[in-house]
């Protein structure tokens, strides 16, 4: 992959649902590069193509026609196995929903990714320990859910999908479930996280006080970009 090659590249992306007249197009001829080391959030109205876009972007789903390259590799030609060994290796996950195991603890929880690679016992609760120091959860690490408030709980959530360094996280409505005072604590850890560790993220939401936080925002519209800005620009 070239030096200047971008993280994340739609070539004409066109996904489609249905056959016939009750074909739609989610997504129509879309065309972006994210770079690495960006905060970009992705906002538009239900029916928009952005949830669409990003299932594509974290190699969820594949393009019905285009090329959707990450870390210059074509991903839409990829099969279900080789998808799911990239997300593994490169991409961890935050969602609204948290989606934490509930008899478990913080320390388990954050451990799951690294079970799945198969990384031993003490390497895991090192890391697992570590990752959560970072989301600012000293002293929690032996907490079940029910014993975390919300923000806690997404704290966890977010541990879990750094602890394996990934590339790229991708932030599904991460403060949906948040009062403003949470929502503001883990939009400053995302920040914080991209800043010091070069984490890239892409973060839907609905939000505009929410996606302030990102340096560049991404508009969807009936299946294309709308806009595309960036605080850097505006400056």
């Amino acid at each position: 992959m070239a030096a200047n090659a971008a993280l994340i590249g739609f070539d004409t992306v066109w996904k489609s649902y249905g056959q016939g007249e009750a074909k739609v197009h989610a997504l129509a001829g879309v065309d972006l590069a994210i770079q690495r080391g960006e905060f970009v959030a992705i906002m538009g109205p239900s029916g928009s193509g952005k949830s669409t876009a990003m299932n594509i972007i974290g190699c969820l789903d594949t393009p019905t026609a285009g090329t959707y390259s990450f870390m210059g590799i074509d991903a839409g030609r990829l099969d279900r196995n080789r998808r799911a060994l990239l997300r593994n290796l490169y991409i961890g996950f935050v969602f609204q929903g948290y989606n934490l195991l509930p008899r478990t603890t913080a320390a388990e929880n954050v451990e799951l990714p690294l079970i799945y690679r198969g990384a031993p016992a003490r390497e895991r609760r090192d890391l697992a320990m570590q990752a959560l120091a970072e989301v600012g959860l000293v002293g929690r690490e032996h907490h079940t859910p029910a014993e975390l408030s919300g923000g806690q709980q997404q704290r966890v959530a977010i541990a879990r999908a750094i602890v394996t360094r990934p590339t790229l996280l991708v932030a599904d409505e991460p403060t949906g479930n948040l009062d403003t005072a949470r929502t503001h604590e883990i939009m400053e850890l995302l920040t914080r996280l991209n800043r010091d560790l070069g984490l890239t993220i892409a973060m839907v939401t609905h939000e505009a006080d929410v996606a302030d936080y990102a340096e560049r925002t991404i508009r969807f519209l009936d299946g294309h970009v709308a806009s595309d800005s960036s605080k850097l620009e505006v400056a």
